[in-house]
């Protein structure tokens, strides 16, 4: 296929420097006025001021769905898809230019979370409702929060302290009795001093088998999430510190026999000073400090496997905007996980016996600089080197580069490349292969370094201030990757080092317009190329990873926005499947499938009130459990063929659901 050429690329999420914090809560003013005007900005557009390609999701477009966690927050775009690791425990999984999130940095108001053990689930453990926006920035973005970031970063932003808004309430009901609870408090005490306190409560009081196949199709859960964030703020200090603590449990499997039981416990606790030095701040001084607890606790039929993950991130930072067109960010930071793991794995006819008993320390200095020229909006290069000592593979250099250029105010052109370098966690990066009988082979225990190239760029061209078309090109390439072979044999999961080409090109077009003050129209098309060599077939297409995905979205508002309609389409392309299922899918693909969305909500004052659908083409993936039948028709579980990991669609179909949210104002 001929490549387009590349026009494109993006970054810098421009991840700041604390001292640009200080900045922000200066000139914040969180007043009626300026919260409602956010409210109603663009539900979802790019960036126009970012270095980076960054696509912003705001509180507007959160609202356009029923957004009852960050995994439930993205079908708006096509930039990111999110899909789920097997079809038992719930797990959700996203992809970002073509290749799995584990690749991609999530950060918390710039702070790296849902590492390790969270990432699994850890899409689920953000209540939408408590976000404010989320950004999503492709590339290889700052080198300020490390070098995980192989693919890009989405950074969500929460309810701020300094909202005047000291009660915020969100209820949401769904018709497959799922149950969200939502509660903010924003309270200020005198000029210096202010908090959010954020509430999360869910479950689901029903099980469904709507397939017949002897497994519900989604599982029973329980989540309780408490949340404190806290700002002292005077012009020569701010201090940011906070601390939640989560309960998550899910039960999912067949009612009687194969079950997974999972529990997941999480305590996080930060802190963020920044001292200017200048009463511009153009010159500062940043620490950042954050600790997590996960505790996980999971069945899997006769296997068993928990963790502990004690992690540290410390990140001290110093900026200097020394000159007119200058600005220079150095620092030194250090990322540290304590892994205890237990894996207890017995399988049928003596087809896997693994007893596993493991303590690793996962230790990551660094010592950064980044260098940002300017000549006003129309052009800006940012350079950065990160230099990594990984406690058990020495140093590293991964160089950073950003260009943007406006050639004319309608123009911005966008360049970006980078190393990103992380460690491998082989069973919770690959979570599904727990709901499988297949015997696990090669080294799965260890936690090898990754390496990877990106590079690309992006080009948008406006037609006015809100009307825009965007195009991208990126490519990932991989010099060392843990690659996962499930069809290098019959019944076994082969786990080994890349030994050839691994890449994947990701190409994408953006159409953002508006026909009138009422109406937004969005239209999206993406296109992917992901292919891994592996040691049995050689360079072939990553499997149930689709090709393309168009996404249109529709909103209407009536006059003063009482009345808010929104309405969302997609079109997901095949994918490859694994060569055990090719007696379900003789053409070695999966289908082409729809997927529609529609809201609609109705503001009082103080209150609004929606009413909304979800997969209402009622798409779902006919067999997701497979293996060998039994006489009743169901799945042998004891089988070394039974998997429940080959999702490429939809578990559940259609759903509606129904919602209040309610909002006092000081």
């Amino acid at each position: 296929m001929n490549k387009p050429l590349l026009l494109i690329l993006g970054l810098c999420l421009s991840v700041p420097v604390l001292a640009q914090s200080v900045e922000d809560q200066k000139d914040r003013t969180d007043t009626l006025n300026a919260t409602v005007f956010t409210s109603r900005r663009n539900a979802g557009a790019l960036s126009k001021g970012k270095d980076l390609r960054t696509e912003v999701i705001s509180s507007a477009g959160l609202m356009k769905l029923a957004c009852c966690n960050l995994a439930e927050s993205f079908e708006n775009s096509a930039s990111v898809t999110v899909g789920y690791s097997d079809a038992v425990t719930g797990a959700r999984q996203i992809r970002l230019l073509g290749l799995s999130g584990v690749y991609l940095q999530m950060l918390e108001e710039n702070r790296p979370v849902m590492r390790g053990l969270s990432a699994p689930f850890g899409l689920s453990f953000v209540p939408g409702p408590w976000m404010e926006s989320i950004q999503i920035a492709k590339g290889s973005p700052s080198v300020i929060n490390g070098t995980e970031s192989m693919t890009g970063q989405i950074n969500t932003e929460f309810r701020k302290p300094t909202d005047e808004i000291p009660l915020f309430i969100n209820v949401v009901g769904m018709s497959d009795t799922k149950t969200d609870f939502n509660l903010a408090s924003s309270l200020q005490f005198g000029d210096k001093l202010s908090t959010v306190t954020l509430a999360h409560a869910e479950g689901n009081f029903k099980s469904h088998d709507m397939n017949m196949d002897g497994f519900l199709d989604d599982p029973m859960r329980k989540q309780v999430n408490l949340g404190s964030r806290w700002l002292w703020y005077t012009p020569e200090l701010v201090i940011h510190w906070g601390a939640s603590a989560l309960y998550d449990s899910r039960i999912g499997g067949q009612e009687v026999g194969w079950k997974s039981d999972i529990s997941n416990k999480r305590v996080n606790a930060y802190i963020k000073i920044g001292h200017p030095f200048r009463e511009d701040n153009s010159s500062s001084l940043a620490f950042i400090g954050d600790y997590t607890f996960n505790d996980m606790d999971a069945g899997f039929g006769p296997a068993m496997y928990g963790g502990r993950q004690h992690s540290g991130f410390l990140n001290l930072m110093f900026r200097d905007a020394f000159a007119e067109r200058h600005d220079l960010t150095l620092g030194l930071s250090s990322t540290l996980d304590g892994y205890s793991e237990t894996l207890r794995r017995s399988l049928p006819n003596k087809v896997e016996n693994s007893f596993h008993d493991l303590k690793t320390n996962l230790i990551d200095l660094r010592a950064y600089g980044e260098y940002t020229f300017h000549v006003e909006e129309k052009f800006s290069a940012i350079l950065g080197l990160n230099g990594d000592w990984f406690k058990d593979y020495g140093f590293r250099f991964s160089p950073r580069l950003t260009l943007k250029y406006q050639p004319l105010e309608a123009v911005i052109l966008r360049a970006n490349g980078g190393r990103g370098l992380r460690n491998a966690l082989p069973l919770i990066d690959n979570f599904g292969v727990f709901s499988t009988g297949k015997a696990f082979r090669g080294d799965y225990i260890s936690h090898p370094l990754e390496d990877s190239w990106t590079f690309g760029g992006n080009a948008t061209f406006y037609i006015n201030e809100s009307d825009y078309l965007s195009l991208d090109y990126f490519s990932t390439r991989f010099t060392d990757q843990l690659v996962v072979d499930r069809e290098r044999r019959p019944g076994e999961i082969a786990f080994y080092p890349l030994d050839g080409k691994s890449f994947s090109d990701s190409y994408q077009a953006d159409i953002h317009f508006e026909p009138s003050s009422h109406f937004t129209v969005d239209l999206t098309a993406r296109y992917t190329d992901a292919r891994t060599t592996y040691s049995s077939s050689g360079l072939r297409e990553v499997p149930l990873t689709s090709r393309f995905k168009g996404v249109v979205n529709l909103q209407y508002k009536t006059n003063l926005g009482k009345w808010v309609f929104d309405l969302t389409g997609s079109v997901n392309g095949s994918a490859r499947v694994y060569d055990f299922m090719l007696d379900l899918y003789p053409e070695g693909r999966t289908p082409v499938y729809p997927l529609l969305y529609a809201q609609v909500t109705r503001r009082f004052k103080g209150f609004d009130v929606y009413l909304g659908g979800e997969n209402l083409t009622g798409s779902r993936q006919k067999d997701v459990i497979l293996g060998t039948r039994m006489a009743d028709g169901m799945v042998d579980t004891s089988s070394s063929d039974f998997d429940a990991s080959a999702v490429w669609g939809p578990l559940m179909g259609a759903t509606v659901y129904a919602g209040i949210r309610v909002t006092i104002w000081k």
